[in-house]
């Protein structure tokens, strides 16, 4: 069999570095799912991406289609033959719905009845004949975060397209996209390769375009960044910041990467280490640079996409750029030192949280009574008042001139600021712990004061924008709701802090005015959101729906119950105590409601040994228990439960609940009824079959 090396190259106009990394995948994924609805067999699938060009290589691809053979039902033997043992009009009629010959009839037994059956034998094609429609289905699944559309054929990619090379070996495969047709020119480094560069064969691509100063492979550019960053803080002695993010941005805001060192003024470190890392990574891509004691240095490293015969003056207009915004940044740093926090409260009126919801300073003021109350909830009398000015001040530095021009610093300026100020050291803290924290994966605050202000902040937003009708949809979350519930979730797990979360929500709604439906929303959304949490965990989908189910209001405790289940879910007593549970569910749910109340009502005359045992088990247990339910102890609950397991399997093993003697039958009943009793305030056991 003849293999092929494939090879489609779109040109485009320069593509964001945030699309690159995500199409990547998506491309890669694409292609194997439409390869084997194809049956193609291949050797290897390759994607890689520049600002300008995202290439697909698939190798070995094989010249033809797999045939195959496919097997369709038909009638029945009964209905296929005549009396003489002939196809009947149903049966051809079957075979010629299908394509096939009758000779390509068969006969197969389902299940004890015999069925006709058609052998449908697919040829496969020529590869050559499929590559066209391959790479047009390429462009039209290819999905991205957003699209540009442009010329009168409607071409809808994130940038317009400019080229396309596709080539099998040598050949080049036909492809339309809009106005542009592909072939075998591709095109070099915009500013140091050629305008246009022929590429022989699919084979020779990457080679023929690093002559042109274009790295294909993203990977390949990532190393030479890294090569290129470890020979410079070799150069002085200094350490990058090691930040994969900002290397992958860079490696894919680049064709041909050449790192180079810069440098500012050593006076500009007097501003807070925050601000300069924001400018340095957020607006300029670049990497900060530390002594070995962590120190931040006058010095940072950048990534160029031109190689200039004077790197010298690339260095120079980059170390402008950035004075320029560090010049800025001095400036609000000492404008904003001559005001304390607490004098800025007022301006808080003028920025408005949201239309139907007030201001900030409305926000303030109910984010700060809830602080009071779950202050006192936790019993932190001796941080009382401390939780109060984190709350008073939680969002003043929202209207300094430093989070105005740089808005990723909010919280990390309110700290400073309130350092400068006076503020007690707790409270400074907490004005940045109280955005932690801020994504998946980042850590908790350390204080309680942070948490609390941080909790609060975030319940008074989930209840606020369920009251205006705009909680999240689909993959809309505007108000970053998903992240406020995680956000909570996290901090009580990690601060060990009980909780009563629809307690909280529901003082947070009497703020707010919320009416019963926004409340009701709001405690559904914190309850889908923990089990989302704890699934992602690694929880069992049962064992987390009993855990919500029962204490989703109390997410450190559904955690707790949660983890004490999961231990013993393995251990022989646990399936036969489910097992039981959802027996006993289901025999009282068949109950007559007036016989129900009769047999639990009715001590009856236990007439059997296993009645007897169940009756001692449950009187002996039933009160651990409780007692462990109500101290929440989840260990407890489950060494309670194995203990009765082999009991009420027992007792279902040696009597029949539903005797035809009605006195019998009511003394059962009232012990099931007890087991249920027993059960109900632990969960639905049902949802752990």
């Amino acid at each position: 069999m003849i293999k092929r090396d494939i090879l489609f190259e779109i040109g485009t106009e320069e593509i964001p570095a945030r699309f690159l990394s995500w199409v990547i995948g998506e491309l890669e994924n694409v292609a194997r799912v439409t390869l084997a609805d194809l049956r193609l067999q291949y050797g290897g699938i390759r994607v890689m991406a520049t600002p300008r060009r995202i290439v697909l290589y698939v190798s070995d691809l094989a010249d033809r289609q797999k045939d195959f053979e496919e097997t369709v039902k038909g009638p029945p033997k009964t209905a296929s033959l005549d009396a003489g043992g002939n196809y009947t009009a149903s049966a051809l009629g079957f075979a010629k719905s299908r394509g096939v010959e009758p000779s390509d009839l068969r006969f197969i037994e389902v299940k004890g009845v015999e069925y006709l059956h058609a052998v449908i034998r697919v040829f496969g094609r020529d590869t050559a004949e499929l590559l066209p429609d391959f790479m047009q289905n390429i462009l039209k699944k290819i999905v991205f975060p957003k699209n540009m559309y442009w010329e009168e054929q409607g071409a809808r990619f994130p940038r317009p397209v400019r080229w396309m090379v596709a080539l099998a070996d040598s050949a080049i495969i036909p492809v339309r996209f809009g106005n542009v047709v592909s072939g075998a020119e591709s095109r070099g480094h915009r500013f140091m390769g050629a305008g246009s560069v022929q590429i022989p064969t699919a084979g020779e691509y990457e080679a023929i375009l690093e002559r042109e100063f274009v790295i294909v492979d993203h990977e390949r550019r990532k190393r030479m960044i890294r090569e290129g960053i470890a020979a410079i803080e070799k150069e002085i002695g200094a350490l990058a910041d090691d930040d994969p993010d900002l290397l992958e941005e860079n490696a894919q805001l680049v064709e041909y990467p050449v790192p180079f060192l810069g440098s500012f003024e050593s006076e500009f470190l007097d501003i807070p280490e925050e601000v300069l890392i924001t400018t340095m990574k957020k607006n300029q891509r670049y990497f900060p640079m530390r002594d070995e004691d962590g120190r931040l240095m006058p010095y940072f490293i950048g990534v160029s996409n031109n190689k200039a015969r004077d790197m010298a003056v690339v260095r120079d207009g980059n170390e402008r750029v950035l004075r320029a915004r560090l010049h800025d940044a001095a400036f609000f740093w000492k404008d904003d030192l001559e005001s304390e926090l607490e004098s800025r409260l007022p301006q808080l009126d003028k920025i408005l949280y949201q239309e139907q919801l007030g201001s900030m300073r409305e926000k303030t003021e109910r984010v700060r009574a809830l602080c009071a109350w779950l202050t006192k909830h936790l019993k932190g009398d001796k941080i009382t008042a401390m939780v109060d000015r984190a709350a008073l001040l939680a969002k003043t530095d929202l209207v300094t001139g430093m989070v105005f021009e740089f808005p990723e610093v909010q919280g990390v300026m309110g700290r400073e600021y309130a350092k400068r100020g006076g503020e007690a050291p707790e409270v400074a803290e907490a004005l940045f712990e109280q955005y932690l924290p801020r994504h998946s994966g980042d850590r908790i605050p350390d204080g309680r004061i942070g948490a609390i202000l941080g909790i609060c902040d975030r319940a008074d937003s989930i209840v606020a924008i369920h009251k205006v009708g705009l909680s999240p949809t689909g993959s809309a979350d505007p108000y970053g709701l998903r992240r406020a519930a995680r956000g909570i979730n996290e901090i009580l797990w990690g601060l060990e802090l009980d909780v009563d979360l629809g307690a909280l929500l529901s003082r947070a709604a009497k703020g707010l005015a919320a009416g019963s439906d926004a409340l009701t929303a709001s405690a559904d959304f914190c309850r889908q959101r923990l089990h989302n949490q704890l699934r992602e965990r690694g929880y069992a989908h049962g064992t987390t729906s009993l855990a919500v189910g029962t204490m989703g209001a109390r997410p450190l405790q559904a955690l707790k119950m949660l983890r004490a289940f999961e231990e013993v879910s393995g251990e022989p007593w646990f399936e036969p105590l489910v097992l039981s549970a959802v027996r006993v569910a289901n025999i009282l749910s068949k109950v007559p409601e007036d016989e129900l109340h009769a047999s639990a009502s009715d001590a009856g005359t236990f007439t059997t040994d296993a009645e007897r045992i169940l009756h001692e088990a449950l009187a002996s247990q039933v009160k651990a228990v409780k007692h462990a339910l109500k101290i929440r102890d989840w260990a407890s609950v489950c060494k309670a439960l194995s203990g009765l397991s082999g009991v009420i399997s027992g007792f279902f093993d040696d009597v029949m609940v539903m005797d035809p003697d009605p006195s019998v039958r009511a003394v059962r009943i009232g012990l099931l009824i007890r087991c249920k009793e027993l059960f109900d305030p632990i969960g639905d056991f049902s949802l752990l079959k």
